[in-house]
C-alpha cells in the first residue's frame, strides 16, 4: 500500500497546495517519509458538502446495506493487518503485539455495528395506535423511532491509532445509524490514517455507496478541526482526547448559530478504592495488578487508574513495599508523542516539588518521548487539603493515598469530578459495609468495576465508556459498545401517517420483526388490524 500524503476528499485525492508535516517516529525522533500535505479551506468545504450529498442518500440504505459496508472495510483492514501495524509501531512506537490486538478490536467493532444495523432493533421504534373512540379525546396513531443526524465529524485519537481513528467506533457506529463522515486525521500517525483511509474508500467504491460518504483530511494542528467543528453542515462530533482539546471542541460546537452535539471522551482519573478487608488475603495480587493497570502501554489510557486508596494499616505495607519494587525495576517507556512526554514530565516536576508527597521512580529514559514510571504517595488530609491531585496525569503514574478514617475517604470521593471508571476492592463484608461510597461512585462514574481493573474496555451491548463531566461531555451516552450509535441519531414522531408512508421499521407488519414497544408491550409481532 503506497501513501500519497494527500486528504482524501469524496474518494478522491486532493492537490498537494498546502503546507506540509511529517510523522515522527516517538522511539527515534526520526521524520517518517512522505510529507503530507493540510488540507485547504476549498478540501474542508468540499468534504462537508459531499457528506452532505452522501448523506441524503445513505440514510435511504437499508440495515443489510449498511452491514455489507461495514464488514467490507472489516475484511480490508484484515486484509491490511501487517502493513497497518508496520506503520501504526513507525508512528506510535507502541508494541506489535498491542497494535495486532487493535487491529482485530478494530475490524470487530466494525461487524458488531454491522449485526446492530443489519438487525435493526436499535431504531427503538414505539408504536401507540389510534383510539379513536377514546374519551374525552380521540388519541391519533404516533410512531417514533431514531433517525441519523448528518454528516458527523471525527476526530481521531493520539493514543488508539487504529480502534479510535478512522475506522474506529465513532466512524464504525456513525455509519451504522445512517451518517456520513469527514475524519479529520491525527497528526501522530497519518500514515495508518492514509492507509485506513484508503481502505474504506475502496470498500464505498465496492459496495457502491455515495462517494461523499466518507473524507479524511489533513494537518499538523487544529485548525482544520475547528473549521470543520463550525461548518453548517457538519451535524455532529466525535472526540476522543484530552480535557482542553475536547472542552474547545465542545465551545466551538456551542457557540455555532446553529449548536450541534459534541460527544468528547475526554479521560479521567480512574480512582481505585481498596477496603481494610481485601489486604488480608489479595494484597499481592492487587499490587501487581495495579502496577499492571497504571503502566500498560506506557500509562497512555483513559481509564488508566491514576489515583489508589489505600487503608493505613499494617495490611497495607507489603502491597506498599511490591509496588515500589516493581516500579524500581521497571524500564523506560516511549509515549506517543514529544508533546505528551513533554506534559508528563511537567506533570512529575511538579508534584516531585510539592510538600506531602512521597516520589518513587524508575531508572531515566534516554530517547525522545522516553519517560520513567513513577509511583506518588500522599495521605488522606494532603490529598483533600490539594484538589490539583486528583487531576488526571497522562502516562505511567499513579497516586497512593493513606486513609484512616472512614469518614474522610468518603469525602474525597464526594469531591471527585466525574469519573469514566471507579474500582472497588474488598471482601464481601466491606462491599456491605461501604454502600455509601458504592452509591457515590454511581453517581460519579461510568463504569463501577469490583475487584479488578479499569483497563480493557469490551466491546459489547453492555458496555458504558463516558462518565459525568469531564470525563466526556454527556454521561447519557457511551463511546463504546453497540449502544454509541445512539450518539448520532435522534428520535422523530410520525402522526397519522398512512403505511406507505411510514419508514419500513414502524410499518404495521414489521418486515424486518425487529423488537419494537407497541401500545406499552416490547414485541417482533407484526401489528393486526381487525383481526378476525
Amino acid at each position: 500500500m503506497e501513501l500519497a500524503g494527500v486528504s482524501l476528499v469524496a474518494g478522491r485525492p486532493t492537490h498537494k497546495n498546502i503546507g506540509v508535516f511529517r510523522a515522527l517516529n516517538p522511539a527515534t525522533g526520526e521524520a517518517l517519509d512522505p510529507d503530507f500535505h493540510s488540507a485547504s479551506v476549498e478540501d474542508t468545504d468540499r468534504a462537508a458538502r459531499a457528506a452532505h450529498e452522501a448523506f441524503l442518500a445513505w440514510r435511504q440504505a437499508s440495515g443489510p446495506q449498511r452491514a455489507r459496508l461495514l464488514r467490507s472495510i472489516a475484511d480490508g483492514l484484515d486484509a491490511a493487518a501487517a502493513d497497518l501495524v508496520a506503520r501504526a509501531q513507525l508512528e506510535s512506537a507502541l508494541p506489535e503485539t498491542r497494535l495486532r490486538g487493535e487491529t482485530l478490536r478494530t475490524s470487530n467493532q466494525l461487524r458488531l455495528f454491522a449485526q446492530v444495523a443489519e438487525e435493526g432493533s436499535w431504531v427503538e421504534a414505539c408504536i401507540d395506535t389510534a383510539l379513536p373512540e377514546r374519551n374525552p379525546l380521540p388519541r391519533p396513531d404516533l410512531r417514533s423511532m431514531l433517525q441519523p443526524l448528518g454528516p458527523v465529524l471525527v476526530l481521531g485519537a493520539s493514543n488508539f491509532p487504529l480502534a479510535f481513528s478512522v475506522a474506529g467506533g465513532d466512524t464504525a457506529s456513525a455509519l451504522a445509524a445512517g451518517n456520513s463522515v469527514v475524519v479529520k486525521a491525527h497528526p501522530a500517525h497519518p500514515g495508518t490514517s492514509e492507509l485506513v483511509g484508503q481502505i474504506i474508500t475502496e470498500s464505498i467504491r465496492s459496495c457502491g455507496a455515495p462517494e461523499g460518504l466518507f473524507s479524511l483530511l489533513f494537518d499538523a494542528g487544529v485548525e482544520t478541526g475547528q473549521a470543520l467543528v463550525q461548518h453548517p453542515l457538519i451535524q455532529a462530533v466525535g472526540f476522543t482526547g484530552s480535557r482542553r482539546a475536547g472542552r474547545a471542541m465542545m465551545d466551538l460546537a456551542a457557540r455555532r448559530p446553529r449548536p450541534i452535539p459534541c460527544f468528547a471522551e475526554m479521560g479521567s482519573t480512574n480512582p481505585v478504592f481498596v477496603l481494610p478487608g481485601a489486604l488480608s488475603d489479595q494484597g499481592a495480587g492487587i499490587a501487581a495488578g495495579l502496577f499492571a493497570s497504571f503502566t500498560l502501554h506506557g500509562g497512555q489510557h483513559c481509564t488508566k487508574p491514576g489515583i489508589v486508596f489505600l487503608p493505613d494499616q499494617a495490611e497495607t505495607q507489603p502491597l506498599l513495599t511490591e509496588l515500589r519494587r516493581q516500579i524500581g525495576h521497571s524500564a523506560a517507556v516511549t509515549l506517543l508523542t514529544a508533546g505528551i512526554s513533554a506534559s508528563y514530565t511537567r506533570s512529575l516536576q511538579a508534584r516531585r516539588g510539592a510538600s506531602g508527597l512521597e516520589v518513587h521512580e524508575a531508572a531515566a529514559a534516554h530517547n525522545p518521548c522516553g519517560v520513567a514510571a513513577a509511583l506518588f504517595e500522599t495521605d488522606i488530609d494532603t490529598f483533600l487539603n490539594r484538589p490539583e491531585l486528583s487531576e488526571e496525569v497522562f502516562g505511567p503514574t499513579s497516586l497512593v493515598v493513606l486513609y484512616n478514617e472512614r469518614e474522610k475517604l468518603i469525602q474525597a470521593a464526594e469531591e471527585l469530578e466525574g469519573q469514566l471508571t471507579a474500582a472497588v476492592h474488598g471482601a464481601p463484608a466491606d462491599l456491605a459495609k461501604y454502600g455509601d461510597l458504592i452509591a457515590i461512585m454511581e453517581r460519579k462514574a461510568g463504569r463501577l468495576i469490583c475487584n479488578g481493573y479499569p483497563t480493557g474496555v469490551e466491546v459489547s451491548g453492555a458496555m458504558m465508556h463516558g462518565g459525568p463531566y469531564p470525563a466526556s461531555s454527556d454521561s447519557r451516552f457511551t463511546a463504546v459498545g453497540a449502544h454509541a450509535i445512539r450518539r448520532f441519531a435522534r428520535p422523530v414522531c410520525y402522526q397519522g401517517f398512512p403505511q406507505a408512508a411510514l419508514p419500513e421499521s414502524l410499518r404495521d407488519e414489521n418486515p424486518r420483526r425487529i423488537l419494537r414497544t407497541v401500545n406499552g408491550v416490547r414485541t417482533r409481532d407484526p401489528i393486526v388490524v381487525n383481526p378476525a
